[in-house]
């Protein structure tokens, strides 16, 4: 299942109805394809005409400024919504073609805000894939960089979490959103500000968790740390709904524009030197 927050949640349910007459298809690869893609919102055009592709087993890096229309596309491509025209296409297939079941299927997404269910860490992460083994939700945990904490408290796997995990830091909250992820094993993963707000401890652990998720994956990332977006096979560059810049990172920071200011300013502030 897709790891959504409170917000995201209300998002769909204030969202007008979808047209669910999809089929179940098989999807072969998963490349991913916007095509000229317009969305509005409460009135406001957010996404304009946006064109890019993502290939199979690639990873694409998303950056622009607060706004700039990021996780709206990764909310388009989950079908949080419908575009107003144009198209997404998974494998050649209109997103819209298939039932909602199926694209589910094919994505996993971790967002910055996790939603925890009020029931045990290991029924949790199960939520992933409800027909998992044990020894398979125990894998996933320590691929995960979550086993050892799980076993370090009194009922294990069968601790009981409060409702939005609020008995656990946000850091521990995360790797088990990214063990159901691992457990869920789809082929696309979506990473909305994974590792953003967290302490550095923890985001070192969390880091290795996405990269144990990431293995062999089409992955879309909202990055907004340096490592991430210079490792990125391709880079789009978001401003008021439009791409304004796409390559990859050694094309890019040759270029004058928005990217080459925003990473002199990140490496200025990290202490690189480029």
């Amino acid at each position: 299942m897709i790891d959504m927050t409170i917000d995201d949640i209300e998002k769909i349910k204030n969202a007008p109805e979808l047209d669910e007459n999809g089929k179940n298809l098989t999807i072969k690869n998963e490349n991913i394809a916007f095509q000229n893609v317009n969305f509005s919102y409460d009135d406001k055009q957010v996404i304009k005409n946006v064109n890019f592709e993502i290939p199979t087993q690639t990873s694409t890096a998303i950056i622009g400024p607060s706004g700039s229309g990021k996780s709206t596309l990764c909310h388009l491509l989950l079908r949080f919504y419908d575009i107003d025209d144009g198209n997404i296409r998974i494998d050649g297939v209109d997103i819209k073609d298939m039932t909602l079941s199926t694209l589910m299927s094919k994505i996993s997404a971790v967002f910055q805000k996790v939603y925890l269910f009020n029931d045990t860490i290991e029924n949790n992460i199960l939520f992933g894939n409800p027909g998992a083994t044990k020894e398979e939700i125990i894998r996933a945990a320590k691929q995960a960089c979550c086993h050892d904490f799980i076993m370090s408290l009194p009922e294990g796997y069968q601790t009981m979490l409060n409702e939005k995990g609020s008995n656990l830091s946000g850091g521990e909250k995360q790797r088990i959103s990214i063990a159901r992820a691992i457990l869920k094993d789809a082929p696309i993963i979506i990473l909305d500000e994974a590792t953003a707000s967290i302490d550095p401890e923890n985001e070192q652990l969390i880091q290795t968790a996405i990269n144990e998720l990431s293995k062999g994956k089409t992955v879309i990332t909202i990055a907004h740390k340096l490592e991430t977006i210079k490792n990125a096979d391709q880079i789009i560059v978001l401003n008021e709904g439009e791409i304004i810049q796409k390559g990859s990172h050694d094309e890019l920071i040759r270029k004058p524009g928005m990217y080459q200011d925003f990473i002199r300013i990140k490496s200025k502030s990290a202490g690189w030197k480029l």
